[in-house]
C-alpha cells in the first residue's frame, strides 16, 4: 500500500459559504476519498489547527506521499514543521503540491525560489499534455478543459523542473507551466496548478487520474533513516 497523507489548510471550506458547497468536508476530505478507491492507496488526512498541523514525526515517519494544498494561512504553518517535512522529502517521502501551495513555505523550501507568478480569479483554462510518455500522464488525453479555474500565468519564478509535464492556457492568452517535477534528495516533487478552492476542480475525473499518477510517480524508491555527510575512507590503496 502507498500510504498518503492529504494536508490541508481547511479554512475556506469553514470560513466561506461558496467554498463549503463545493467542498462540504474539506479539500483534503475529497482528495483522500478519490485517493481510497484505488486499491494499492491507503489516505489519511491532516491540517493545520491541529498539534503540530497533524505532521509529526509518526505521521511522517508512516506516510510514503505527502499532499499540500494551503492558501491564507502559509505564515502561521510552523517553520520547525516545514524542516520536518523538508527533511522527510529529502529522505525519500514523495510530495505533491497543488494550486496556491506554491506560494507554501515547503514549496519555496525545496525549490529555493520565491515561486511567484501572475494571477486572476475566475478563468477558463485549457490544460495541454505536453510530455505524454511520463508516469504522471499516463491515461490522460492531449488536452482538456476546465471552465472556471483561477489563471496563474508566467513568469513563475522556479528553478528550471526536471520535466514539464502539464501546460496551461488561460483565455486571457497567458500560460503557465501547470504540471512540473522536481527531484530533491531521495524525495520526488510534483507541482499541479488547477484547484481553486471555489470550483469543483477536484471533483473533474482527469484531474483526480493525474493526481492518482502522481501519488504513483511520487512513492519512495528509497528511503532514508536520516541524512549523513560520512568521512568516507579510500577505496584505493
Amino acid at each position: 500500500m502507498i500510504r498518503v497523507t492529504v494536508w490541508n489548510e481547511f479554512i475556506h471550506e469553514r470560513e466561506k459559504e461558496a467554498v463549503r458547497k463545493v467542498y462540504p468536508d474539506g479539500i483534503h476530505a475529497c482528495i483522500a476519498s478519490f485517493l481510497n478507491q484505488e486499491q494499492d492507496i491507503n489516505a489519511a488526512t491532516a491540517v493545520l489547527e491541529q498539534p503540530e498541523h497533524g505532521l509529526t514525526e509518526e505521521v511522517l515517519s508512516n506516510t510514503d506521499v505527502l499532499i499540500w494544498w494551503g492558501h491564507c494561512a502559509h505564515a502561521k504553518v510552523s517553520d520547525e514543521i516545514v524542516k520536518r517535512v523538508h527533511e522527510a522529502v529529502l529522505k525519500g517521502m514523495g510530495l505533491i503540491v497543488l494550486h496556491s501551495g506554491h506560494k507554501s513555505k515547503i514549496f519555496q523550501a525545496v525549490t529555493g525560489t520565491s515561486c511567484c507568478l501572475k494571477w486572476r480569479d475566475d478563468d477558463y483554462e485549457r490544460v495541454w499534455t505536453v510530455n505524454p510518455s511520463h508516469p504522471i500522464a499516463q491515461g490522460i488525453p492531449e488536452t482538456f478543459v476546465l471552465a472556471q479555474e483561477e489563471m496563474y500565468g508566467e513568469p513563475f519564478d522556479i528553478p528550471t523542473p526536471q520535466d514539464v509535464v502539464f501546460m496551461g492556457w488561460f483565455k486571457g492568452g497567458e500560460v503557465f507551466r501547470s504540471g512540473v517535477t522536481y527531484q530533491r534528495g531521495l524525495g520526488r516533487v510534483f507541482y499541479f496548478q488547477p484547484g481553486h478552492e471555489s470550483f469543483p476542480t477536484y471533483h473533474n475525473e482527469i484531474v483526480q487520474t493525474i493526481i492518482i499518477n502522481a501519488v504513483h510517480w511520487a512513492k519512495p524508491a528509497q528511503r532514508a533513516n536520516a541524512l549523513k555527510c560520512p568521512n568516507a575512507k579510500p577505496l584505493e590503496s
